[in-house]
């Protein structure tokens, strides 16, 4: 997405936070549309039917989607 808006992004850190990240509320929504897109699961979907509020940080939006991911059955291909 950076490169297609030509955006320059600062270093991926577990606490840099998302609004900082070059990325502005538009540019997340479409992140998680694509990612919805790719995984076949939007997690934001069951946290709006009770789990605690939006991610923040970048670590914690990630956090989001792994825990989505295990609770879906859906297995990463990352090496942690």
């Amino acid at each position: 997405m950076a490169d297609d808006s030509r955006l320059s992004l600062p270093p991926l850190t577990d606490d840099l936070v998302l609004l900082d990240s070059g990325l502005d509320s538009l540019g997340i929504a479409v992140l998680v549309a694509r990612l919805e897109d790719v995984l076949g699961l939007d997690p934001f979907t069951e946290l709006a039917s009770g789990e605690a509020g939006y991610p923040v940080t970048l670590g914690a939006f990630v956090d989001v989607y792994e825990r989505a991911a295990q609770a879906h059955g859906v297995h990463s291909t990352s090496a942690d």
